[in-house]
């Protein structure tokens, strides 16, 4: 590929800390197939951003007597930092607030859409709270969705995707409570319903999962909407225009175009193909407004859809105001680290409404990883270190059922392949297929740890330290995208390369004589 594979996961509000909701979304699943992908030698590149103007950010300030910026800015910061040591690594996270020719980028892009006629004034009933004597959008007004009846915000609909303007019932104040008024509002608009065929052809050719195609012909026979891309307020990006004075650029757009901004696109060519990551609560903004933005700019472009459901806390978990998860990421990563936090959110992360998850099953799967990966390596090294005095045996590869393992494990390495790449991208099916490469590994250490004891033996059983070796070897970059921090301290344990490609080759015996460095502690989670 000339051109790299542009991956993309939704932009968080800098409203509040990262939660392990977060991390079981679109976040872990999109850094394990950026990490495939590079160990394969594919350029990539892996974007994402903070909308620093979601209405939730303003709201927060107000119910905390702060400014918006001020929240945004410590919440970024503590975002990053937590997206970091989880192992997430992004190439561009755009930073609205502090992107140098972000704002202006933004307005242009504005600006131009509107000289298309792409974005058109509209004068409608919008909700406003005359208690609070504040227009009520986005995080600012709750009511249950005229589509799917589920209590929510302003915007679109958590739970169906379908976006709420003017379909809320019992619209509501969120600052005060006070019933939502309705007023004449003239704000600007991006109808979708003219870009109707450009956007069905869209839809036909991406790689839609079968609930987003539902939603985008479901969107196509009720006919699409006008979506407001602008609304009065303090917070967020002015409007460039004439005759909008005190209105802000719609977070959802701004969310949708932040994307454009994050790739570069008017520094470099688009890419051949698109992967977005994302809930399907904001699943619009990615298969609806930014197609429509790229449609409008003459832009084409392969999109695929990678979507996951809400995820739910377990039963018991500490909720904060509104219902959100407490299970903050900074807190379960010192508690469990990176490997268990990643590698339970995947197997864990919802393709389906399922049982909640919380600090309980975190546990179980710390334990699962003590009890198998770390077991096995633990003595493995204490093997290493006893029968071959700490090094590499000078042995090749053997013992009792190694060809028979072999064999399975060169299958392992095509499953485990295929699971991480874009075209069958299952990362639950790559880590049950690793843990089997890690049971079976150590039954076949179990079986010819006895050779060692064999009176008319000599080193019969340095051959299986060697295989074990080869193995451990491999899933230094088998296991790279799904337990990066563990993989690492493997790779520096046996003195290899870490993040290598998923391939049959990697099992290629350790040069005999190499000291091992194993670490004083476990070395997949702690």
């Amino acid at each position: 590929m000339s051109s790299p594979l542009w991956i993309t996961a939704t932009p968080l509000a800098s409203d509040g800390e990262l939660h392990l909701g977060h991390l079981a979304g679109p976040y872990v699943a999109a850094d394990v197939l950026s990490r495939s992908l590079r160990a394969a030698g594919r350029p990539v590149l892996f974007t994402s951003g903070t909308a620093d103007h979601a209405e939730s950010v303003e709201l927060r300030a107000v119910r905390g007597g702060r400014k918006p910026a001020e929240v945004a800015e410590g919440y970024r910061a503590a975002i990053t930092a937590d997206l970091l040591r989880s192992g997430v690594e992004f190439d561009r996270v755009v930073h609205p607030g502090r992107d140098r020719g972000y704002r202006h980028w933004l307005q242009e892009l504005f600006l131009a859409l509107y000289a298309q006629d792409v974005i058109v004034p509209r004068t409608r009933l919008a909700h406003y709270c005359e208690s609070c004597r504040h227009w009520l959008h986005g995080a600012y007004v709750t009511g249950a969705c005229g589509h799917c009846g589920a209590r929510g915000e302003g915007g679109p609909c958590q739970e169906c995707a379908r976006p709420t303007e003017g379909e809320l019932t019992d619209p509501a104040c969120a600052l005060c409570g006070a019933p939502a008024r309705p007023r004449r509002c003239r704000r600007l608009y991006l109808p979708l319903e003219p870009m109707r065929e450009l956007l069905a052809d869209h839809w036909r050719t991406a790689g839609l999962p079968p609930r987003l195609a539902v939603l985008c012909e479901s969107l196509l026979e009720d006919g699409l909407p006008d979506v407001p891309v602008s609304h009065p307020g303090d917070w967020g990006v002015p409007v460039p225009l004439d005759g909008f004075a005190g209105h802000r650029v719609d977070a959802c757009f701004e969310a949708a175009a932040m994307h454009l901004f994050g790739y570069g696109h008017d520094q470099r060519p688009l890419p051949e193909r698109a992967v977005h990551f994302c809930g399907f609560g904001h699943a619009f903004c990615h298969v609806a407004l930014l197609p429509a933005i790229l449609v409008a700019l003459g832009l084409k472009l392969p999109q695929e859809f990678h979507v996951n459901e809400t995820f739910h806390p377990g039963a018991g978990e500490r909720r904060e105001e509104g219902g959100a998860s407490a299970l903050w990421a900074l807190d379960l990563l010192t508690e469990f680290g990176s490997d268990t936090l990643r590698r339970h959110v995947l197997t864990a992360r919802p393709p389906a409404p399922g049982p909640g998850t919380g600090r309980e099953e975190l546990g179980r799967t710390r334990e699962f990883l003590d009890g198998t990966w770390n077991s096995w390596l633990s003595r493995l090294f204490a093997s290493v270190r006893e029968d071959s005095a700490g090094r590499v045996p000078d042995a090749e590869p053997g013992g009792e059922g190694w060809e028979t393992l072999r064999h399975r494990l060169h299958r392992a390495a095509d499953d485990v392949r295929e699971a991480y790449g874009p075209e069958a991208f299952d990362p639950r099916r790559a880590v049950a297929v690793l843990d089997e490469v890690v049971r079976c590994t150590a039954d076949f250490g179990y079986v010819n740890q006895f050779e060692r004891h064999r009176p008319s033996g000599v080193e019969r059983h340095l051959p299986a330290l060697a295989a074990q070796l080869a193995v451990a070897s491999a899933l230094a970059s088998w296991a790279w995208p799904v337990m990066p921090e563990g993989a690492t301290r493997l790779s520096q344990a046996l003195r290899v390369p870490a993040g290598g490609p998923v391939i049959a080759d990697t099992l290629a015996p350790l040069p005999p004589g190499t000291r091992l460095a194993p670490p004083s502690g476990p070395v997949f989670g702690f």
